[in-house]
């Protein structure tokens, strides 16, 4: 289910396996329990359940050494993040190929492509992943590795329409760990080095249950290169606090946009000191785009996941800051929280600014909206987003090594 609650209830259940359980366990694909991994990444994707919270429990439950893998997978989706935030053109790229590759696709790259969707390859392994996929919206990471490789090494297929055929079925499909993981195996994350699906490693890795022969596996891998991407600064913003909120008030009647990247506004730095003075936020918003799942290309169960997600934060939200939150579907998103703003007679409005994504398009729409109803729109960071972006401008494992310095962990 899409609840703070249910996502809390995973994580208690999955801990006593986050240690070394998970270090030893984690590359083995077992459906369709999948009992060897926490399956939380839809709930920490909608921010349901924090990044901070599930490795703060792991390192509560088995100390940091003995959870190191279990942490550090956590920390991947933040150092994606991050990365994509300062090299956004990475994602506009994508986005721009997408319509162009699948409207070209023709004759037998056409029929492979739909063979690939379908899982109707032939190929061991690749088209069971494939129904699981659409079929439950999630996807083990070592299958996802697998999967990806041989989508573009072997079928040849365009890297850009795998990552879309996964957002549009995962519930879990993050803008930066998507189109990141399928740039990496293609070997344009870091240059030059590909991941290679082999068949001997997903036999030992699925215990048999999926056996490709050599000759269904490309067995070497082509160079795919691109123009270098423009590295940019990243926008300062306020840290949230419960001061900052407080601040903001004393200018004027405050609002807060609650949006699907961010759903536990309850949690970490708001609820710090004792959390948000009663009508410090004056009116919140809620609202669902009505085109955004055709925009960001989302299967029905995707879309339905999210809007379900988004009430429950919702929910939520109005007993954290203890005013009502308007809902409901909108045709034009920005225009409706603008009236929204006027006839809450609101000085500004502040939210947790989206990430790179489908949801930033719709936040720069609303800025551009409220700023026309004469309202100012204030982003505000997570202290977890404000200190370890910034840390994710080269490689993961720099970034990793100041992790670990910072917990204090030997390198």
């Amino acid at each position: 289910m899409p609840t703070r609650a249910a996502g809390l209830a995973r994580l208690e259940a999955f801990l006593p396996r986050a240690g070394r359980d998970y270090a030893e366990m984690r590359n083995h694909v077992a459906p369709p329990a999948h009992a060897n991994v926490s399956r939380l990444s839809p709930w920490v994707r909608a921010r349901l359940v924090t990044e901070a919270e599930v490795a703060g429990a792991a390192r509560a439950r088995h100390g940091f050494r003995e959870a190191e893998k279990f942490i550090q997978e956590v920390y991947w989706r933040t150092y994606w993040k991050g990365w994509l935030e300062q090299r956004p053109e990475a994602w506009t790229r994508y986005l721009e190929a997408v319509p162009r590759l699948r409207d070209g696709l023709r004759g037998e790259r056409r029929s492979a492509h739909e063979a690939a969707r379908a899982g109707r390859t032939g190929i061991a392994g690749f088209d069971d992943w494939a129904r699981e996929l659409v079929e439950t919206g999630w996807m083990h990471n070592h299958a996802r590795m697998w999967f990806a490789s041989i989508w573009i090494f072997t079928l040849r297929l365009p890297w850009e329409l795998g990552a879309a055929f996964f957002m549009e079925h995962l519930l879990d499909g993050d803008p930066a760990s998507n189109t990141l993981s399928w740039r990496w195996v293609a070997g344009l994350q870091t240059a030059g080095k590909t991941y290679l699906a082999r068949a001997d490693n997903i036999a030992r890795y699925t215990g048999g249950e999926h056996a490709p022969s050599e000759r269904q596996l490309a067995a070497e891998a082509f160079v795919i290169t691109e123009e270098p991407l423009r590295r940019v600064a990243l926008a300062e913003r306020p840290v949230a606090s419960p001061d900052t909120l407080a601040a903001l008030a004393r200018g004027g009647r405050l609002g807060w946009w609650l949006h699907a990247e961010d759903l536990a506004v309850e949690t970490g730095d708001l609820a710090a000191g004792g959390g948000v003075g009663a009508g410090v936020v004056a009116a919140g918003f809620a609202g669902w785009p009505a085109g955004l799942a055709a925009r960001a290309g989302w299967a029905a169960p995707v879309a339905a996941w999210q809007r379900a997600a988004l009430g429950d934060g919702a929910a939520r939200a109005e007993g954290f800051f203890g005013c009502g939150f308007e809902r409901g579907e909108h045709a034009d998103l920005a225009a409706a929280l603008a009236d929204w703003a006027r006839r809450e007679k609101l000085a500004r409005v502040a939210a947790y600014e989206p990430p790179v994504g489908p949801w930033r398009d719709e936040a720069r729409a609303v800025e551009t909206a409220l700023a026309a109803a004469g309202v100012g729109m204030v982003w505000i960071r997570r202290s977890w987003d404000a200190e370890l972006w910034p840390r994710a401008a080269r490689g993961y494992f720099p970034f990793w090594a100041e992790v670990k310095a910072s917990e204090g962990a030997p390198g």
